[in-house]
Formats: C-alpha cells, sequence, structure tokens
C-alpha cells in the first residue's frame, strides 16, 4: 500500500465520520440518499423538523440560577446578624478563664508532684535513721555522735 492509496482510505474515512456526525446516510453507492432524522428535532405530526426558537430557553425557570437567585445576600444578611451577636462581651468570655492553663500544666505538676513525694520519703528515712544513729547525712550523723557521746559520758559517770 503506497501513501497515496494510505491517503484516498483516510480521506474516505473522515468524510464518511463527518457525514455519520451530521446525520446524512453514509452510504457510498447512493449519494442522493434521505438525511437521518433524529427524533429530538422531528416533529412526527407535521413529518417536518422543529425551528429552534431562542424564547424556548426563557422559558425555563427550573435553572440553577433561578433558584440560587437570592441566596448569596441571604447569606450574606445571615452572616452579618451572627456577628452582631456574638460582639456580645459575655460571649467573648470564656466560662472558665483559666481551663488552659491547668491543662497545660497538669502533665507537669504530675512529674512535680512525684519527685515532691519521692523527696518527703527520702527525708522521713533520714530522720529516722538519725534517730536510730544511722545517718548518711552529715546533720545526722553529728547528731547520732553527740547521742553517743552523751550515752558514753552517762555509762562513764555510772560505773
Amino acid at each position: 500500500m503506497s501513501l497515496a492509496e494510505a491517503s484516498e482510505a483516510r480521506k474516505a474515512r473522515l468524510i464518511a465520520l463527518r457525514k455519520r456526525k451530521a446525520g446524512e446516510a453514509v452510504d457510498e453507492a447512493n449519494v442522493d440518499a434521505e438525511p437521518v432524522v433524529k427524533h429530538r428535532s422531528f416533529d412526527p405530526t407535521t413529518r417536518t423538523l422543529k425551528k429552534h426558537t431562542p424564547d424556548e430557553d426563557a422559558q425555563m425557570e427550573d435553572t440553577v440560577e433561578h433558584q440560587v437567585e437570592g441566596l448569596a445576600e441571604k447569606i450574606i444578611a445571615e452572616d452579618a446578624e451572627r456577628r452582631a451577636q456574638d460582639l456580645d462581651l459575655f460571649n467573648i468570655a470564656p466560662k472558665r478563664p483559666n481551663w488552659d492553663l491547668k491543662r497545660e500544666l497538669d502533665k507537669k505538676l504530675s512529674k512535680l508532684e512525684r519527685k515532691t513525694q519521692e523527696a518527703i520519703h527520702t527525708l522521713i528515712r533520714q530522720r529516722l535513721a538519725a534517730q536510730k544513729g544511722q545517718s548518711d547525712d552529715i546533720v545526722g550523723a553529728m547528731n547520732a555522735e553527740q547521742r553517743a557521746g552523751e550515752n558514753d559520758a552517762s555509762s562513764d559517770e555510772e560505773d
């Protein structure tokens, strides 16, 4: 198949496609065939094609544009009313003014609470150990030595 034959075949296919889109019969043998009548614009009572008039489009009332015609103004008016109500001072002030501070500080305070309890327990242990005379604390050790010295002095006096 040469290039000339290929181009002629392509031209024939394009012409057939144009005729099909235009609604004409695609029969290469019969050139004078009547056009195919589609039922969208065909009036079966008069057996003629309907004419399109611009008045038909104007009479349509159920379009989206007609349904949302005053919607934008209505929304703007409602928004203005809500803003007027929101400007009231009582609506601006929170009911619990420091709730966010408490929420943020609870995490930090829980850690501090645990450390505080540990410190209290160590202090109690040190005092109990100091009373018994077994202390790692310098002050507790000094107090324990002083008591031990007093006990030795009292025992020496008894002898």
